[in-house]
């Protein structure tokens, strides 16, 4: 697991950022204050930090200042609604590695940090997968057969490399919505159906790939 450290006052939008990040191989440590990441940077060094720049206690800047002075190295992402040129440059001078402006695509914001994570080799993900007639590729999220290409969406890829992985093993249902969906709920519990039936149109074209539900328990793929 990567480890995030994020830096964000803003309570509704930590939320939805930290939930997201979750659904990827990101474990996350959100601070709301630029002294409270201050001490979690202290006490144990992350592998890519993202910070606002606007905080109460500390401000981005700051804190960005402060953690290059001990580290140069861990790559920093500052996220923030200051957009005029002059915050921009102030953010890379102090030594932030990339500038979103919010509001953003949680998307970009994901590609962006595994594009830093990979330039410091933190983030290594096998490209491609071959499963049965199909391929895989985790980078751009596609699953290809012959030649037709399905765009996947990240949780899509993510849930097919995780069911081919323990291919012929059971992977138990509660196990899927929390590592995916960081809950079981009802609503979350139909959601992962919908995803599942997804899986089985677009992986038709080979016969020997089957999703198997596995009653009460959880979910199962089977390649002859």
């Amino acid at each position: 697991m990567i480890d995030v450290l994020f830096v964000e006052d803003e309570a509704k939008l930590a939320t939805i950022v930290t939930k997201s990040l979750e659904t990827h191989p990101f474990r996350i440590r959100h601070c709301a204050n630029g002294t409270a990441a201050w001490n979690s940077f202290l006490l144990s060094k992350p592998d890519i930090i993202i910070l606002d720049v606007m905080m109460p206690e500390m401000d981005g800047f700051t804190l960005a200042s402060k953690i290059r002075e001990c580290d140069s190295t861990v790559p920093m992402i500052f996220l923030t609604a200051r957009t005029a040129t002059k915050d921009i440059l102030k953010g890379f001078q102090l030594g932030g590695n990339d500038y979103l402006k919010k509001p953003f695509n949680i998307d970009e914001l994901i590609a962006r940090m595994e594009s830093l994570l990979r330039m410091s080799n933190k983030y290594n993900p096998n490209e491609q997968l071959a499963i049965g007639k199909y391929i895989l590729d985790n980078v751009k999220h596609t699953l290809s057969i012959d030649s037709k290409t399905i765009q996947l969406s990240y949780r899509e890829g993510e849930l097919l490399k995780r069911l081919y992985e323990h291919r012929n093993n059971v992977i138990p249902r509660q196990e899927i919505l929390f590592e995916f969906w960081n809950n079981d709920r009802f609503f979350t519990g139909r959601s992962l159906d919908v995803f599942i039936s997804r899986l089985r149109k677009y992986l038709k074209d080979d016969p020997g790939i089957k999703i198997m539900n596995v009653r009460g328990v959880g979910y199962k793929m089977i390649i002859s």
